[in-house]
């Protein structure tokens, strides 16, 4: 009996990490698409991909927590963890999907600002996740989460002045309402991973 609890609290876990990594893999592969945009079609296609095997693991984890009688972790902290995570890549494709549909072929200097913020956010988000396994480095944790607040600030201020300087620079109106929608979905990738943060540290205080 013990060891299958072992073996679904591992699980529960092995998840979570798993949900992180895609995410760290679709914020690599976006910037590379902002390098390489005559591809974008392929690029949103990879992202599109990544996102499907978020859902996946999504949906696993919440069987497997309808299933597991003991869990490590309280159920509610389980079920909104898994879910924050996935919001982080479905963010990410979105901008992704924006991008490809509004044949955006131009980005401004805020953009390429936007999108190294989500980069360390996310690879912030990695490392906390990956320590919510034994908790033996909670100071550490807890550190990766001031971070990501701190990232998100960041974003909210590069978000305000590209807005700022968007609306008395751009005098195509279109090409501005494009633009603005992928600062927002942008910013609101960190925006997410403050929320992951956050769970993630509400679980360190409560456990650690």
């Amino acid at each position: 009996m013990f060891s299958r609890f072992a073996s679904s609290e591992n699980k529960f876990f092995d998840l979570f990490n798993g949900s992180a990594d895609l995410s760290v893999e679709a914020v690599g592969v976006f910037k590379e698409m902002l390098a390489d945009i005559s591809q974008v079609g392929i690029y949103a296609k990879r992202i599109k991909d990544l996102e499907h095997r978020a859902d996946e693991i999504t949906h696993t984890t919440i069987a497997l927590l309808h299933k597991t009688f003991i869990t490590p972790l309280d159920r509610e902290d389980i079920h909104t963890l898994i879910t924050e995570l996935d919001d982080i890549l479905d963010f990410i494709d979105a901008a992704t999907q924006r991008i490809w549909l509004y044949e955006i072929t131009q980005f401004t200097p805020e953009t390429k600002m936007l999108v190294d913020v989500c980069v360390q956010s996310i690879h912030c988000v990695q490392k906390a996740v990956n320590g919510l396994k034994n908790l033996k480095n909670a100071d550490q944790i807890l550190k990766n989460c001031i971070e990501i607040n701190r990232l998100e600030n960041e974003a909210d201020q590069i978000l305000r002045s590209g807005m700022a300087k968007l609306f008395k620079e751009e005098p195509d109106t279109r090409q501005l309402i494009k633009i603005k929608e992928v600062y927002e979905l942008l910013e609101t990738v960190t925006d997410r991973c403050e929320d992951v943060a956050n769970v993630i540290e509400g679980i360190v205080l409560e456990y650690a």
